[in-house]
């Protein structure tokens, strides 16, 4: 037994998104899209963001561009540019807790995630930062990433998983995997691990030195 959150990262993609929707909803399962600004803002992901939403699927920011993690950057519009606008492109959709998730370059939990510029906007702001504690690499290897899921699933009692509705044919395998996940007695849930949100509504609740830089 052990419970599962899903979350898809790095859409949406009018070639990917509605299938994952698609199987979803064929489930009676909900999860949460963190979406990436420069994507939602275009007509066809805003029309997929909208499904997601009234499909019952929390909508969060994952920045505009999705290129370097903010622990490596210093420009001093960051904020305005990668955060304030992905907000602005999500508009209504967004969930009432502001749901936001840093860029981790290929998953890593580290220094690399946020500056002192990002946590003082995302504390001022009242987000709720949210991480995980499993990542398949599912873009890495689209046919094998199943198996890497589950142990990860397995080797603890509650995961939140990122899986990423890319167009690299990972998700072709969402409906199998799914499946699986329900024949080991596996829980799929909507909300978060607490150990995966380090702040919750604008406030530090768990311990964040490791995920800043300092400049």
């Amino acid at each position: 037994m052990f419970d599962l959150t899903l979350s898809f990262d790095n859409g949406p993609e009018p070639e990917v998104t509605p299938a994952v929707l698609d199987v979803l909803r064929a489930r009676g399962l909900r999860a949460t899209f963190f979406t990436i600004g420069q994507k939602l803002a275009r007509p066809e992901g805003q029309a997929l963001s909208r499904r997601a939403h009234d499909e019952g699927h929390w909508i969060g920011n994952h920045t505009w561009t999705h290129s370097v993690p903010f622990g490596e950057r210093r420009e001093p519009d960051l904020v305005e540019q990668e955060l304030v606008q992905t907000e602005r492109a999500i508009g209504d959709l967004a969930h009432p807790r502001r749901l936001f998730r840093p860029f981790g370059g290929g998953g890593n939990l580290d220094a690399r995630l946020l500056n002192p510029a990002v946590l003082r906007h995302l504390q001022a702001q009242r987000y709720t930062c949210v991480l995980w504690n499993a990542v398949p690499r599912d873009w890495a290897d689209p046919e094998g990433w199943c198996d890497t899921a589950l142990a990860q699933c397995q080797a603890q009692p509650w995961t939140l998983m990122v899986l990423h509705d890319l167009p690299t044919g990972a998700m072709r395998h969402l409906d199998r995997f799914l499946g699986t996940v329900a024949e080991r007695g596996g829980r799929i849930r909507q909300d978060f691990p607490p150990d995966c949100v380090p702040i919750a509504e604008g406030q530090v609740v768990r311990p964040i030195d490791g995920y800043v830089t300092q400049h």
